[in-house]
């Protein structure tokens, strides 16, 4: 009997022992924190979507125009126009890339899609304005013409018999030519005023014509070139706006708040201060003219 009970108390402990873990190991998993209850409303924030990215448009410019648009020694599209633009597009909420686009073709890569808007010194015209829709204008611009420091230049009617450098396309060439003729072997028609320019101080031609920002741009920041500008009262006043595919209203619609929105802030009184000094009279309070564009 003594050898009989020595063998059985074991195994009772260790029921028991087996027991009281089991009971331990229950009461453990009922005290166990409950999960915390979400808090009204969290369900539908955790489950919203990201906001959808902004809107970018492609915006073509030639950007050999300084100080309107040009490259820096970086290869950064910079200028006037591309500031104005960057500032719209903050302020009415969407995103543009800059992509630089030889003028002679500009326009014909927003009529097939390839660019959303321009923005490239482009004068607002009724011949323009039947292929294309503007914004509302955001410059004022004329043209002047360019001389070397001792010419005896002093009007337009001046350069009737002399070799007259043109950017093609643009109203320097039209007005030049209607002065010269179309045909005359006298005007001479260059990719960008800043090449007419140099041919000026290299004496291929007597004059240049082009718009007042880019001609007085150049004569600044090339004094050893010894240019005079000379102005006629002949010039049509023009002025620029941003050119977008016909009928896209609601992207005009965009353009012309974030116009407007810049000018009552004074954010286009700073951009114009920085490239022109202080601003002379307001962009769009003078009527769009019909003379033709850069």
């Amino acid at each position: 009997m003594h050898t009989l009970n020595i063998s059985l108390t074991p195994l009772w402990q260790r029921a028991s022992m087996l027991l009281a873990g089991l009971l331990l190991s229950a009461c453990g998993k009922q005290a166990e924190a409950p999960a915390p209850t979400p808090t009204p409303g969290t369900e539908a924030s955790a489950a919203a979507p990201a906001p959808a990215p902004a809107k970018v448009y492609v915006v073509g410019t030639d950007a050999a125009y300084a100080p309107f648009e040009s490259q820096n020694e970086t290869g950064e599209i910079v200028g006037f126009d591309i500031d104005v633009v960057k500032a719209v597009a903050a302020k009415a909420g969407f995103e543009v890339k800059f992509v630089n686009t030889p003028w002679e073709g500009i326009f014909n890569t927003l009529t097939q899609g390839d660019r959303d808007f321009l923005v490239s010194a482009i004068t607002i015209t009724d011949e323009r304005k039947q292929s294309m829709d503007f914004s509302q204008p955001y410059f004022d611009a004329r043209q002047l013409i360019a001389v070397r420091d001792n010419s005896k230049v002093a009007k337009f009617d001046d350069l009737k018999k002399l070799k007259v450098g043109v950017q093609t396309g643009t109203t320097g060439d039209e007005v030049t030519s209607k002065l010269l003729g179309k045909n005359s072997p006298n005007v001479k028609r260059f990719e960008s005023t800043p090449l007419a320019l140099k041919e000026l101080e290299a004496g291929g031609v007597d004059a240049v014509v082009a718009d007042n920002g880019v001609v007085e741009n150049y004569v600044a920041n090339n004094p050893t070139a010894k240019f005079k500008t000379v102005s006629d009262p002949g010039f049509t006043p023009e002025q620029y706006g941003l050119a977008v595919r016909k009928g896209n209203t609601e992207l005009m619609e965009k353009l012309n708040k974030g116009l407007a929105d810049i000018k009552a802030d004074g954010t286009y009184d700073q951009i114009y201060a920085k490239y022109f000094g202080a601003k002379k009279g307001d962009a769009a309070a003078a009527p769009a003219s019909a003379a033709a564009s850069n």
